[in-house]
Protein backbone atom coordinates (compact mmCIF):
# COMPACT_ATOMS: atom_id res chain seq x y z
CA UNK A 1 0.00 0.00 0.00
CA UNK A 2 1.33 3.40 -0.98
CA UNK A 3 1.28 6.57 1.17
CA UNK A 4 0.43 9.80 -0.65
CA UNK A 5 1.07 13.18 0.98
CA UNK A 6 -1.25 15.95 -0.18
CA UNK A 7 -1.79 19.64 0.41
CA UNK A 8 -5.28 21.12 0.12
CA UNK A 9 -6.81 24.55 0.59
CA UNK A 10 -9.99 25.91 2.10
CA UNK A 11 -10.49 29.18 0.24
CA UNK A 12 -13.49 31.29 1.20
CA UNK A 13 -15.09 34.18 -0.61
CA UNK A 14 -16.24 37.42 1.02
CA UNK A 15 -19.53 35.74 2.00
CA UNK A 16 -17.77 32.82 3.74
CA UNK A 17 -18.57 30.26 1.06
CA UNK A 18 -15.98 27.55 0.34
CA UNK A 19 -14.39 27.07 -3.08
CA UNK A 20 -15.12 23.58 -4.38
CA UNK A 21 -13.64 21.87 -7.40
CA UNK A 22 -15.55 19.30 -9.42
CA UNK A 23 -12.83 16.95 -10.60
CA UNK A 24 -12.75 15.63 -14.15
CA UNK A 25 -11.38 12.19 -13.19
CA UNK A 26 -14.32 10.99 -11.08
CA UNK A 27 -16.82 13.86 -11.25
CA UNK A 28 -16.98 14.30 -7.49
CA UNK A 29 -16.35 17.54 -5.60
CA UNK A 30 -13.66 18.53 -3.14
CA UNK A 31 -11.13 21.13 -2.14
CA UNK A 32 -8.41 22.24 -4.53
CA UNK A 33 -5.19 20.43 -3.79
CA UNK A 34 -3.14 17.41 -4.69
CA UNK A 35 -0.09 15.27 -4.25
CA UNK A 36 3.34 16.38 -3.15
CA UNK A 37 6.19 16.28 -5.64
CA UNK A 38 9.75 15.36 -4.60
CA UNK A 39 11.54 18.27 -2.94
CA UNK A 40 8.40 20.27 -2.14
CA UNK A 41 7.17 21.36 1.25
CA UNK A 42 3.47 20.76 1.96
CA UNK A 43 2.92 24.52 1.72
CA UNK A 44 4.52 24.60 -1.74
CA UNK A 45 2.38 21.64 -2.77
CA UNK A 46 -0.83 23.38 -1.72
CA UNK A 47 0.16 26.69 -3.42
CA UNK A 48 1.14 24.92 -6.66
CA UNK A 49 -1.98 22.76 -6.75
CA UNK A 50 -4.30 25.72 -6.09
CA UNK A 51 -2.67 27.65 -8.95
CA UNK A 52 -2.81 24.68 -11.34
CA UNK A 53 -6.42 23.77 -10.57
CA UNK A 54 -8.00 27.20 -10.03
CA UNK A 55 -5.68 29.82 -11.50
CA UNK A 56 -5.61 31.54 -8.10
CA UNK A 57 -2.44 32.69 -6.37
CA UNK A 58 -2.43 31.96 -2.64
CA UNK A 59 -1.28 35.11 -0.83
CA UNK A 60 -1.67 33.94 2.79
CA UNK A 61 -2.27 30.65 4.54
CA UNK A 62 -2.23 28.83 7.87
CA UNK A 63 -2.27 25.15 8.69
CA UNK A 64 -5.74 24.02 9.74
CA UNK A 65 -5.40 20.25 10.16
CA UNK A 66 -3.46 17.12 9.32
CA UNK A 67 -5.47 14.02 8.44
CA UNK A 68 -4.05 10.52 8.67
CA UNK A 69 -5.09 7.08 9.83
CA UNK A 70 -7.91 4.71 8.89
CA UNK A 71 -10.27 7.37 7.49
CA UNK A 72 -7.64 8.20 4.88
CA UNK A 73 -7.56 4.75 3.24
CA UNK A 74 -8.76 4.83 -0.34
CA UNK A 75 -9.19 2.36 -3.16
CA UNK A 76 -9.07 3.72 -6.68
CA UNK A 77 -11.51 2.33 -9.25
CA UNK A 78 -8.61 0.33 -10.76
CA UNK A 79 -8.16 -1.48 -7.41
CA UNK A 80 -4.99 0.29 -6.23
CA UNK A 81 -5.11 1.01 -2.50
CA UNK A 82 -3.45 4.02 -0.90
CA UNK A 83 -3.39 5.90 2.37
CA UNK A 84 -3.45 9.69 2.24
CA UNK A 85 -1.78 12.04 4.67
CA UNK A 86 -3.60 15.33 4.04
CA UNK A 87 -2.39 18.73 5.13
CA UNK A 88 -5.32 21.15 4.96
CA UNK A 89 -4.72 24.90 5.01
CA UNK A 90 -6.97 27.90 5.39
CA UNK A 91 -5.79 29.95 2.42
CA UNK A 92 -6.48 33.40 1.07
CA UNK A 93 -6.52 34.23 -2.63
CA UNK A 94 -8.03 37.03 -4.70
CA UNK A 95 -10.91 35.14 -6.30
CA UNK A 96 -13.27 38.10 -6.63
CA UNK A 97 -11.89 39.26 -9.97
CA UNK A 98 -12.25 35.74 -11.43
CA UNK A 99 -15.94 35.30 -10.58
CA UNK A 100 -18.58 34.82 -13.26
CA UNK A 101 -21.69 36.99 -13.27
CA UNK A 102 -23.51 34.44 -11.10
CA UNK A 103 -21.18 35.38 -8.21
CA UNK A 104 -20.38 31.75 -7.33
CA UNK A 105 -18.58 30.25 -10.34
CA UNK A 106 -14.85 30.77 -10.73
CA UNK A 107 -13.87 31.25 -14.37
CA UNK A 108 -10.74 29.24 -15.15
CA UNK A 109 -9.70 26.59 -17.66
CA UNK A 110 -6.77 24.59 -16.31
CA UNK A 111 -4.29 23.24 -18.82
CA UNK A 112 -4.45 19.70 -17.45
CA UNK A 113 -8.28 19.71 -17.50
CA UNK A 114 -8.48 18.53 -13.88
CA UNK A 115 -11.48 20.76 -13.10
CA UNK A 116 -14.94 20.49 -14.61
CA UNK A 117 -16.30 23.31 -12.47
CA UNK A 118 -15.16 25.62 -9.66
CA UNK A 119 -17.83 27.08 -7.39
CA UNK A 120 -18.18 28.80 -4.03
CA UNK A 121 -20.76 26.98 -1.91
CA UNK A 122 -22.15 27.34 1.61
CA UNK A 123 -21.02 24.47 3.83
CA UNK A 124 -24.66 23.82 4.83
CA UNK A 125 -25.63 23.36 1.15
CA UNK A 126 -23.00 20.71 0.42
CA UNK A 127 -24.20 17.09 0.29
CA UNK A 128 -21.63 14.59 1.55
CA UNK A 129 -22.68 12.25 -1.27
CA UNK A 130 -21.12 14.60 -3.82
CA UNK A 131 -17.84 15.05 -1.91
CA UNK A 132 -14.80 12.92 -2.72
CA UNK A 133 -14.69 10.00 -0.28
CA UNK A 134 -11.23 10.88 1.07
CA UNK A 135 -12.19 14.50 1.73
CA UNK A 136 -15.51 13.78 3.46
CA UNK A 137 -13.91 13.82 6.94
CA UNK A 138 -12.72 17.39 6.26
CA UNK A 139 -16.25 18.54 5.44
CA UNK A 140 -17.77 16.58 8.34
CA UNK A 141 -15.28 18.24 10.69
CA UNK A 142 -16.09 21.70 9.30
CA UNK A 143 -19.80 21.08 9.93
CA UNK A 144 -19.10 19.79 13.47
CA UNK A 145 -16.65 22.58 14.32
CA UNK A 146 -13.71 20.22 15.01
CA UNK A 147 -10.66 22.32 15.87
CA UNK A 148 -8.07 19.58 16.47
CA UNK A 149 -4.87 19.87 14.42
CA UNK A 150 -4.30 16.10 14.17
CA UNK A 151 -7.36 14.22 12.93
CA UNK A 152 -7.66 10.46 12.53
Amino acid sequence: MKIIVTGGAIIKDVEGRILLQQRSDYGDWGLPGGGMEPGETVEQTMIREVLEETGLTVNAYELLAIYSGPRMRYQYPDGNQVVFVMFIFNAKADAQRHLAEDGVTLVYKDGAHESIKLQFRDIEDISMDEINQVQRPVFEDMLQGNKEILRY
